[in-house]
């Protein structure tokens, strides 16, 4: 009579524990270059647009933004804490993720390795535009936030050439696709978007605003290149005109002094 045999024992070695989703640095910096792309950075370029907008009505109204601008409290510190130090982290590791992804566009030509790929090379024509617009118009040349009303004419000179006029339509383009694709991304990630229905309808809001912000900046640059504002003078600051009051302007006509005078006299 055949005798089961006992079976055998065996021990498992401990291995690499999977990774799972919210665990390691890597979720971490991905989520802060993720949130970054929205806020600040997405908020500056909504109001750096909103700004650029006002070329529209002349040198002086620019002039009178850049200044109101620069006038904020703490406005340096604000600067380099909500623009530069993040578009900085945006940027480097945004070119990290690129670098280390693959979007295999020859054998899986799908639309989302088309939104995959054309998010990457957005994102590096907006970084290059960036640093290069940063450079010329904050440290180089006449110093905007001492000088806001010769903002209107340094630009302009600038995109008097029209190499310079084609890379800022062409990072207009790129900026605005990358921003609003971005916003789409952040929401799919975040959750705030579940469902494919939801991500449909969410994506053609971003693709509208998207749409709106080109428009706004096509416009603006179209203020410094257009016939409305040729030659735009060095220093746009308005004149300071005198004020009468009608007080004084009686107490002219009649032959009386003018009240101001009066006070002066008393």
């Amino acid at each position: 009579m055949a005798t089961a045999q006992p079976s055998a024992v065996y021990t498992l070695r401990p291995g690499v524990p999977p990774l799972r989703a919210g665990q390691g640095t890597t979720f971490l910096f991905r989520k802060l270059h993720s949130l970054l792309g929205v806020i600040p950075i997405g908020a500056f370029l909504i109001e750096h647009l909103l700004s650029n907008f006002e070329a529209l009505k002349g040198p002086a109204a620019y002039g009178a933004q850049v200044r109101f601008l620069n006038s904020l409290p703490l406005v340096r510190i604000l600067e380099w804490t909500f623009i530069f130090l993040p578009l900085l982290y945006h940027g480097i590791y945004g070119v990290y993720i690129w670098l280390r992804g693959k979007s295999n566009l020859v054998y899986y030509p799908w639309s989302g390795n088309w939104m995959y790929t054309a998010q990457r090379y957005t994102g590096l024509i907006a970084i290059l535009y960036i640093g290069q617009h940063v450079l010329r118009q904050r440290f180089l040349g006449v110093q905007l936030p001492e000088h806001p009303y010769a903002a209107f004419a340094k630009v302009q000179h600038e995109l008097a050439n029209p190499w310079m006029l084609a890379v800022y339509i062409i990072a207009m383009i790129a900026i605005c696709w990358h921003f609003s694709y971005g916003i789409w991304l952040f929401a799919a990630k975040w959750g705030i978007t579940p469902g494919v229905t939801a991500r449909k309808r969410f994506g053609l809001a971003c693709a509208a605003l998207g749409l709106v912000l080109l428009v706004m900046g096509l416009a603006s640059i179209w203020a410094f290149v257009g016939p409305n504002y040729k030659n735009a003078p060095e220093d746009a600051t308005p004149a300071v005109s005198l004020f009468i009051s009608p007080a004084d302007v009686r107490g002219v006509s009649t032959g009386m002094a003018p009240s101001s005078q009066l006070a002066a006299r008393s």
